[in-house]
């Protein structure tokens, strides 16, 4: 049968279809052969995998892990204080590096799914992580001797056992190890389902960063309507065991769409890649690299069969030049006779000196955007302790959740993605005749104002909070709840401009094959805004804690002055946004990248260094188009 099914199927669909297909995975059908060729085919009336039909199951899968996740991060906070009696300073820190090192363990995603895995299977495993933490979270919720007991007073509140911060501790940690293995694997998996080989694949891939976070967004408002809702006034326990059962629907959605989506082998962890060019290039230090490089040889083969469909051969580039020493030839004893290097400690190619030319040409964008996410840090924490303190009641009998805040910033999130992709490109294109986008750094910067304005507006809107409350002498404000409203806006149009912005740039800054390494980069980035933040809490405490109203710490904000940690933060984001201005947005600028290209084509016309192979020649014509494109044909 399968004989018969092979010689319907001509030499090229093969190539084009079947290439591109799982050469091992979990749904079945497909052998573990390297040979392409050797693969069954699909049907030829069965439609090609990939594209929005399998991006469709990816963000399904990417909207309910969210629904389930995020509504445990928006009450966290309120959860360890009423049912862990865990408050101030101590409550920042436990969310803060939970939240850190949920994102922190994307690298370790990255490394497995790269290296063994793939991005199917870590995902997969990510997901059953995540649902055996949020298990373990509702189990806290429902078993009394799983946390301490209700205080009775303010002098009498029992504080966590060993045991009881234990099981905690284990529900959050299998949580953080779910997020590393879903999270830079999610973007670069629907990422891997267009081909942006063409204009239509890499307009599809720049809208499917947009829908991307809309997507989930619409699960988080969800999330903290019904969900937290569900926590803070029916039950704790109902309220985890949603979120569970959303982790089961996540991982159900997933698998039906198995038969759609396109499968990458891994390649190996490009981290021990980029470890091995940096020995290499310090071992042949010595070397010149420039206008009189005619001696040397670089060690650029062409892509093989064996390489990925659509992959792209990096152009070598005129920047960071002394890694190129990597890729020099010395000696032809460096080379096996398969023109294979005989120590990749020694001897690199171009390829993989390129991939960490990449790597550290994001890292002025990187730096911009941790300290651009420092204030949509602030909402989790700080901004429900905020709104505990305010009145928060409609009518007489119903009080907001405090978990209610963050739909603001979904909602105005959501509205501007709407508004830009259904209203603004439209129009823009209608006007000008062409896609007309704001560019990648219009996009950042304005996110970076978003973020200052979010932070000076916070901290207007606490002093007048401390100074009604301290009036009227009242642990609770009588201003109403609302008045936190513009300044989550704010925060959610930093997101929908700088987050999605940032990510995009990521994504398409990297090749192909380090997709996972570019989601693992961007969670990286809100990691170390999360350790930031707690660092900062930490040292205004320490600095501020003798002063007769301290910027931060206790359970009682009138008694800080936490407008003064506000305006610091908008401050470290005026000179963040000066950074970008000055420094960091020309990297994030196309005409960086072209220029760069441009340099080296004349380099390597003026001086030939590469032409250790004569029969390349062709090749040559692919080169000076920028890129060259390898076909499976």
């Amino acid at each position: 049968m399968v004989k018969k099914e092979r010689n319907k199927q001509s030499s090229q669909h093969v190539s084009s279809t079947a290439s591109r297909s799982c050469t091992k995975n979990l749904c079945g059908g497909h052998n573990e052969d390297n040979n392409l060729i050797d693969q069954d085919p699909p049907a030829p009336s069965a439609r090609e995998p990939g594209g929005w039909r399998a991006v469709k199951y990816i963000l399904g899968n990417e909207s309910f892990e969210k629904l389930a996740s995020m509504s445990l991060v928006g009450n966290l906070t309120l959860y360890l204080q009423s049912k862990y009696n865990i408050g101030g300073v101590v409550v920042v820190n436990i969310v803060s590096i939970w939240s850190g090192s949920s994102n922190i363990a994307s690298l370790a995603g990255a490394f497995i799914s790269d290296t063994y895995l793939g991005r199917f299977r870590t995902l997969l495993f990510g997901s059953v992580a995540s649902l055996l933490g949020m298990g373990t979270m509702t189990l806290t919720a429902g078993i009394p001797e799983l946390r301490p007991s209700t205080c009775k007073g303010p002098q009498d509140c029992p504080q966590p056992k060993a045991g009881q911060y234990a099981c905690l501790f284990a529900g959050l940690g299998l949580l953080a190890i779910g997020a590393g293995g879903i999270r830079p694997c999610n973007i670069g998996f629907g990422a891997d389902q267009f081909d942006t080989r063409t204009e239509k694949g890499r307009a599809q891939l720049e809208s499917f960063f947009n829908w991307w976070y809309f997507s989930f967004t619409i699960a988080l408002i969800i999330a903290l309507t019904i969900v937290v809702y569900i926590q803070t006034n029916v039950s704790w326990v109902l309220g985890f065991a949603i979120p569970t059962a959303c982790f089961v629907v996540s991982i159900t959605v997933f698998l039906i769409g198995c038969h759609t989506y396109i499968y990458v082998k891994p390649q190996g962890s490009v981290f021990s890649d980029m470890v091995r060019v940096i020995s290499a290039a310090f071992r042949k230090r010595r070397l010149g690299v420039g206008p009189g490089c005619c001696e040397y040889e670089f060690y650029d083969p062409p892509l093989t069969a064996s390489d990925q469909p659509q992959m792209t051969k990096l152009k070598r580039t005129n920047r960071f030049k002394f890694l190129d020493k990597a890729a020099i030839i010395t000696d032809p004893s460096e080379l096996h006779n398969q023109e294979k290097p005989k120590n990749g400690w020694r001897l690199c190619s171009v390829q993989e000196v390129e991939k960490l030319k990449c790597f550290l040409a994001i890292f002025p964008v990187w730096l911009a955007g941790v300290l651009c996410f420092i204030p949509m840090d602030q909402h989790n924490t700080f901004g429900v302790l905020q709104a505990l303190q305010m009145d928060r009641s409609i009518g007489s009998h119903f009080m907001i959740p405090p978990g209610w805040l963050n739909l603001v910033t979904m909602t105005s999130l959501s509205i501007w993605i709407l508004v830009y992709e259904r209203i603004y490109v439209p129009l823009a294109k209608k006007l000008a005749k062409k896609d007309k986008r704001l560019t990648m750094t219009q996009r950042i910067k304005t996110g970076m104002v978003m973020s200052i304005l979010c932070m000076t507006m916070s901290g207007i809107v606490e002093k007048f909070r401390r100074d009604s409350a301290l009036k009227h002498g009242s642990f609770v404000s009588p201003i109403s709840v609302a008045f936190l409203c513009p300044q989550l806006v704010f925060s959610g149009l930093t997101e929908a401009f700088a987050s999605v912005s940032i990510m995009e740039f990521f994504t398409m800054r990297m090749p192909e094959s380090m997709r996972t390494v570019a989601g693992a980069i961007f969670f990286l980035s809100l990691s170390i805004t999360s350790y930031m933040s707690a660092l900062i809490v930490n040292i205004i405490h320490t600095a501020t804690k003798n002063n007769q109203a301290p910027w931060v710490g206790g359970h009682d904000l009138n008694k800080n002055r936490l407008e003064y940690y506000y305006f610091t933060i908008a401050a470290l984001g005026t000179v963040n946004l000066l950074y970008f201005i000055f420094f960091a947005s020309k990297y994030a600028e196309d005409s960086y990248i072209e220029s760069e290209r441009k340099e080296v084509e004349l380099l390597d016309n003026s001086i030939a260094c590469n032409s250790r192979n004569p029969s390349n020649k062709s090749d040559s014509m692919d080169e000076e188009k920028g890129l060259e494109r390898h076909d499976s044909n």
